[in-house]
């Protein structure tokens, strides 16, 4: 039988060490990556999980010693959130929803914007009530958590990495707030897209890994046309690139994104400063 999963990191840890210190009965804090707070209770070296669950000063110590490191505690049990396959991927910790991690790179924008609103921003500008929604590269989830508030009928969202697939299990943001409208496949989108009739999607998310030679293809004039050929008239894009340095005019890398997308037909191309990313349409 699984148990509750808790979460600690640094700046729980410290919190609740700091409060064993002082001898305090009771903490206030969140153990569910933000989700929720409640009063948890505080009995000698010892946090008070459930009536059979504790967690003592000793495990809390050595969380402290990583600073940019996620832990979950189940079924007695204490361990990074992390895999190491082709690459170190993981869970960090923010004031919010966690963020994902690959070799020491940042999968979602943290400065001046945190990942929800971030995802937030980018689907109330192109989803609408009622859409089918194809979300590309989903990641952790929050976009089509997203679509799913601004009323999508459905969300079909594909993720390629099995790493990432088992870290957004371990995340508890998506398993609370999805529903029976979300679709998760596990898929890359460059092969899976063939499968899709055309002028199926009334909204796209294209949020692929910023341009490098292995991720080129979500970039490609190929893909471009089959995004194309699957969305419905009237029908919205928001492709995200990054801003791979201060967007000028002569920045090639955007403009030529751009007209490869106009090239496949679309139209009120648009590049979104806020949002690092390119709006365009189906007319």
């Amino acid at each position: 039988m699984t148990t509750t999963a808790y979460y600690f990191y640094f700046d729980v840890v410290t919190k609740i060490l700091e409060a064993i210190r002082k001898g305090e009965k009771s903490i206030f804090l969140s153990l569910d990556l933000n989700l929720s707070k409640r009063e948890w209770q505080l009995e000698q070296d010892r946090l008070i999980l459930d009536t059979n669950t504790v967690m003592d000063a000793e495990r809390l110590v050595s969380i402290s010693s990583f600073k940019n490191k996620l832990f979950i505690f189940q079924n007695n049990t204490l361990a990074p959130v992390e895999v190491r396959s082709n690459g170190y991927y993981k869970l960090v910790p923010t004031a919010g929803a966690p963020i994902l991690e690959i070799d020491g790179i940042k999968m979602h924008r943290t400065k001046q914007i945190d990942p929800l609103t971030d995802a937030r921003l980018k689907t109330q500008l192109v989803v609408k009530a009622n859409d089918l929604v194809l979300d590309t590269c989903g990641g952790l989830g929050y976009s089509a958590l997203f679509a799913l508030k601004a009323g999508a009928q459905k969300v079909i969202s594909f993720e390629t990495s099995q790493a990432v697939i088992t870290l957004r299990n371990l995340n508890p943001w998506l398993a609370s707030l999805a529903d029976n409208r979300l679709e998760l496949i596990h898929g890359d989108i460059v092969h899976e897209i063939d499968n899709f009739e055309p002028c199926l999607f009334n909204s796209v998310i294209h949020d692929p890994p910023r341009f490098t030679k292995a991720f080129g293809d979500l970039y490609g004039k190929k893909f471009y046309a089959e995004l194309f050929r699957v969305m419905a008239p009237r029908s919205k894009l928001f492709h995200y690139t990054g801003s791979p340095k201060k967007i000028k005019t002569q920045d090639t890398f955007i403009k030529n994104t751009m007209k490869r997308l106009e090239t496949s037909g679309f139209q009120a191309l648009c590049f979104k400063d806020n949002l690092q990313g390119i709006y365009a349409q189906k007319n």
